[in-house]
C-alpha cells in the first residue's frame, strides 16, 4: 500500500489527540475524514488554519452505532483508522454503563467495520487505538526496579482502566478469530493545546492559565510520564503505517517530570509564572517509570523535550489570546 492510496478515518476527531492526528495527516496530504459525535471543532481550530481544516471530510456520526462506523469506512474508501473516541476518567467514573458502552462497544464496533471491510476485499491497515497506562496500577510495577515492565500483569484501579483492559484483550481477539491486526498504544499523561478534559489535564490548564495571568493548582505533583500530544499523534501515525501482524500494544514514550519540573518549564515560556502555578502533592495512582519495549518497531519515534513541549503550547496559546480566541471556561479555568 502506498502514501497515495492511504485514507484515513480518525474517530473521536475532535479531542486533543484526535485534532493532533488530523493534523498531522493533513500536513502529509492525506485524505481524512474526522468521525466524531460532537460538533465543537475548537480544539481543530486551535491548532489548524483555515484551509487545512477545509480539505478534512468531517462525519458525524455515533461510535456506538455499527452502522454509523460502517458507512464511514465504506464511504470515505478508508484504509487506514486510528481510533480515539472514548470518554475520560471521571466520566466513565460518574456514569459506567456509558463509559462500558463509548469505551468498550465503540471499540468492537471499530473492529467490526475493518473485518466487514476487509471481508469484502479492502486492503486495510492495522487498527490502531488508545489504550491507556491506566490498565496499570501503582502496584504493578517490579519490586526491586520500581519500573513497569512490558510484560507486567495489570490491576486497574477505575473502570476506565478495566475498560482499556477490555480492549486490549478484544483486540487480541480478533487477530485470534478474524486475522484483523492492530496496535494499542498506551499513554500516560497527555499534554498540549487541546488537553482541556480528563485527570491528567492539569498541566495543560496550568499554561493556560499562566498564558492568561491566572492562578491555578495542578491537582497532582508527583512524577509522571508526560506526552507532547504532537509527538502522540505522529506516534499514532507510525504504527498505522509500520505495525504488521499481531495484535500488538506498547506503553507510549515520553518524560518524567515532576509538579515542580513543570513549574520550572512554564515559568522558564512565561516568566512570573511560578507566583501563579503550584501543584498539590499527591501522586497519580499509576507507575510513571515504563518501559516501551517494542516502540522501535514503529521507526525513530518522536520525543519533544519536555520543556520545548511547553514552550510551543505557550505560543499557541499566546496567539489565540492576541486574537481574542484563549477563552479560560472552555479550559476548565474561571475568568480572571
Amino acid at each position: 500500500m502506498t502514501g497515495g492510496e492511504e485514507r484515513w478515518l480518525v474517530t473521536g476527531a475532535l479531542g486533543c489527540i484526535g485534532a493532533w492526528t488530523v493534523r498531522a495527516l493533513v500536513k502529509r496530504g492525506a485524505p481524512v475524514t474526522a468521525f466524531d459525535l460532537g460538533s465543537d471543532t475548537r480544539r481543530l481550530d486551535q491548532i489548524m488554519t483555515g484551509d487545512e481544516r477545509a480539505s478534512v471530510n468531517a462525519v458525524r456520526g455515533d461510535i456506538t452505532e455499527l452502522a454509523a462506523i460502517r458507512a464511514a469506512i465504506d464511504d470515505g474508501g478508508i484504509t487506514h483508522v486510528v481510533h480515539l473516541a472514548a470518554l475520560q476518567v471521571p466520566f466513565c467514573r460518574a456514569d459506567p454503563p456509558r463509559g462500558a458502552l463509548v469505551n468498550v462497544l465503540g471499540t468492537v464496533n471499530v473492529f467490526e467495520a475493518v473485518k466487514a471491510a476487509t471481508r469484502a476485499g479492502r486492503t486495510m491497515a492495522p487498527v490502531v487505538y488508545t489504550s491507556s497506562i491506566a490498565v496499570y496500577s501503582s502496584g504493578d510495577v517490579d519490586p526491586v526496579s520500581g519500573r513497569l515492565t512490558a510484560d507486567a500483569v495489570s490491576h486497574p484501579v477505575n473502570h476506565y482502566g478495566v475498560y482499556k483492559a477490555a480492549n486490549e484483550g478484544n483486540a487480541r481477539v480478533y487477530w485470534l478469530d478474524d486475522g484483523i491486526p492492530s496496535v494499542g498504544l498506551r499513554p500516560m499523561t497527555v499534554f498540549g493545546v487541546g488537553r482541556d478534559q480528563g485527570m491528567t489535564s492539569g498541566p495543560t490548564k496550568a499554561i493556560v492559565a499562566a498564558v492568561l495571568g491566572q492562578r491555578y493548582t495542578v491537582p497532582f505533583g508527583g512524577p509522571t510520564l508526560f506526552q507532547y500530544a504532537a509527538d502522540a499523534a505522529e506516534l499514532l501515525v507510525a504504527a498505522a503505517q509500520r505495525g504488521g501482524a499481531g495484535a500488538t500494544v506498547v506503553n507510549m514514550p515520553g518524560t518524567v517530570a515532576d509538579g515542580a519540573q513543570l513549574v520550572d518549564a512554564i515559568d522558564a515560556a512565561v516568566p512570573g509564572a511560578r507566583d501563579l502555578i503550584s501543584f498539590d502533592p499527591v501522586d497519580l495512582p499509576f507507575p510513571s517509570e515504563i518501559d516501551a519495549d517494542g516502540i522501535e518497531a514503529f521507526g525513530a519515534v518522536p520525543i519533544t523535550p519536555f520543556a520545548e513541549g511547553v514552550r510551543e503550547s505557550v505560543d499557541i496559546y499566546r496567539r489565540l489570546a492576541s486574537a481574542g480566541r484563549l477563552d479560560a471556561a472552555s479550559h476548565g479555568l474561571e475568568d480572571g
